[in-house]
């Protein structure tokens, strides 16, 4: 399930109708599900996806599917056995996002953890959150987690399967948040450099 944008990308999915099933930790036989805001409209079902008989389950239901998120670090999957690799091979019209904070390589910082404020200070936002010559007061993480990632995500979802209704196939998207923060910022960054902000 994770938290932040994945979940949000799977709700703003559950609120235009897609049929959202969340797979979630069970402990105790009891399923662990977040069950905040965000996990309205969503069915859940617990999968330990660490045993070889939660990935056999997963590949069933994934042969089904239309969408697969996942929140993970880059290689996190792969070690469970249930990377796009895997799995766009169980269905190759089979949407695979991925969500991270600096995309899935290609830089120092793909394998770092992060938090909201990391991936607007890099994406070059935090700045605007200031007054005059004050210290940037940072939002809360509708910038980075939820515009920069959840929305970004949902987006490049909606496009793929777009595309998909053309090629016949799937792709895996890798949406990283600091991509998606400094894209929404671009407005920002036109105002700041005519002086308007």
């Amino acid at each position: 399930e994770g938290i932040g944008p994945c979940p949000l990308a799977a709700c703003v999915l559950a609120d235009f109708g897609a049929d959202v099933i969340t797979v979630c930790r069970a402990q105790g036989g009891h399923v662990q599900s977040q069950g905040d805001p965000v996990s309205r409209g969503k069915r859940s079902i617990g999968i330990d996806v660490k045993s070889s008989e939660g990935v056999a389950v997963l590949k069933r239901l994934v042969r089904q599917a239309d969408i697969f998120l996942e929140p993970f670090r880059p290689g996190v999957v792969e070690k469970l056995g249930i990377g796009p690799e895997v799995l766009c091979t169980e269905n190759p019209r089979l949407i695979y996002g991925r969500m991270t904070g600096f995309g899935q390589g290609g830089t120092e910082f793909s394998n770092m953890a992060g938090h909201d404020n990391n991936y607007i200070a890099l994406a070059g936002i935090l700045d605007f959150f200031r007054r005059g010559d004050e210290r940037p007061f940072p939002p809360a993480n509708f910038a980075g987690d939820y515009a920069g990632g959840g929305m970004s995500l949902a987006m490049g979802v909606l496009l793929a399967l777009l595309e998909r209704h053309r090629s016949g196939q799937g792709q895996v998207i890798d949406a990283a948040m600091i991509d998606g923060a400094n894209y929404t910022a671009l407005p920002l960054f036109k105002w700041a450099q005519t002086g308007f902000v």
